[in-house]
């Protein structure tokens, strides 16, 4: 089956996006894939809708950012395989109901237009980095930490991240005249746009050191190694990513880090399967044990417990061990189940006096029946 879709993809920004930025993106793609419109995309105007109703959310965005599509269908409930992310509020089945004209009216009236609010201006934040680390089986169904070892653009140790040579000051930035932006302006058949970009020369801060640390050479970042532990909670699967906010990237000229989102990689297991929050595994048993009944030892990831084979049990037959599964992740904790499929094996060797009986059984078995045996 395919991989879905990233939702920061699907409206083209960036993880760091700020809530504004989200809304601002979906706005303009659903004006351009309205099925109203002329040209318009009814699937991937349904896309958007899915994508922005939980970008748009912080307490959705925050599980969508840590665990991807497997933490959005736990976390919020509701979630069916194959039918998108199943949050409650909205209906995917009705999104041409949206009002055209509203997104035409926001999107119109967004700040990308002479007349619109200009960003605020600052540092920039820091690049999200992205790493990955790899657990076990068991490590996936309990939780771990781990210890993880980068190679980043930290903050300077020497000037705190300044740029400037502790004991000396900054200047206002010559460039951008202190704003910490440089505006140009752009005529289009919509009118006159304005495109405002981080200023190139103090990097957003709007102040540039008179005399630059003589470490980083005024960027304020140094590169080296840094090892943090990512705690993995219990419930994780694969391909998951776990968001550590602040860890990533150290920006030019001061200014928030970037996030560091861990990609999480579930080493495969002889003796399991997942499937959801269930455990699957398997076992055989001799044909007679099968039809006595019987006690076998099965492995969980808790340890070894007994499995009770009742009398006449068929080949193929599940068993459920309740509990022994994985947890959830976001409001559902609770374990799911170790499903058992047993094999009744059937012998391919015989002595004779194991066909003989076999053999009486079955005329014994035959005449009870009413069978004609030869």
């Amino acid at each position: 089956m395919a991989s879905r879709r990233d939702y920061y993809e699907i409206l083209g920004v960036g993880k760091s996006a700020s809530a504004d930025e989200i809304k601002r993106a979906y706005r303009k793609l659903a004006l351009e894939h309205h099925p109203d419109r002329h040209g318009g995309d009814d699937s991937k105007f349904k896309e958007l809708g899915e994508a922005y109703e939980v970008l748009k959310d912080p307490q959705k965005r925050a599980v969508y950012d840590q665990f991807g599509h497997a933490g959005a269908q736990q976390g919020f409930g509701g979630g069916q395989p194959g039918g998108g992310a199943g949050f409650s509020g909205f209906d995917f089945n009705n999104a041409q109901s949206f009002d055209f004209g509203d997104i035409l009216r926001d999107f119109m009236g967004g700040g990308g237009f002479a007349g619109g609010q200009q960003r605020q201006s600052g540092p920039p934040r820091g690049h999200d980095l992205e790493t990955h680390v790899s657990i076990d089986f068991t490590e996936a169904v309990f939780g771990t930490e781990k210890d993880i070892t980068l190679t980043l653009d930290d903050t300077c140790e020497h000037c705190h991240g300044t740029g400037a040579e502790p004991g000396t000051k900054k200047k206002t930035c010559p460039t951008c005249a202190g704003r910490g932006q440089v505006t140009r302006t752009q005529q289009t058949i919509l009118g006159a746009i304005q495109h405002t970009t981080t200023c190139p020369t103090c990097h957003g801060s709007g102040q540039v050191p008179e005399t630059e640390c003589k470490v980083c050479h005024g960027s304020g970042v140094q590169r080296r190694q840094r090892t943090l532990t990512v705690k993995i909670p219990g419930g994780v699967d694969d391909h998951a990513a776990i968001r550590l906010d602040g860890q990533g990237a150290a920006p030019k000229g001061g200014g928030r880090k970037g996030d560091l989102y861990v990609q999480i990689r579930v080493k495969a297991d002889r003796r399991f399967e997942r499937r959801g929050r269930d455990i699957l595994s398997e076992a055989t048993i001799p044909m007679a044990q099968a039809a006595l009944g019987t006690e076998i030892p099965v492995e969980t990831v808790d340890g070894k417990l007994t499995l009770k084979i009742p009398a006449g049990t068929q080949s193929d037959h599940v068993f459920k061990l309740t509990g022994h599964g994985v947890p959830g992740l976001g409001r559902t904790t609770a374990r799911g189940d170790h499903l058992v499929t047993v094999t009744v094996e059937t012998p391919t060797k015989l002595s004779a006096r194991q066909r003989d009986l076999l053999e009486q059984f079955e005329r014994e078995t035959s005449a009870k029946k009413g069978f004609f045996h030869r």
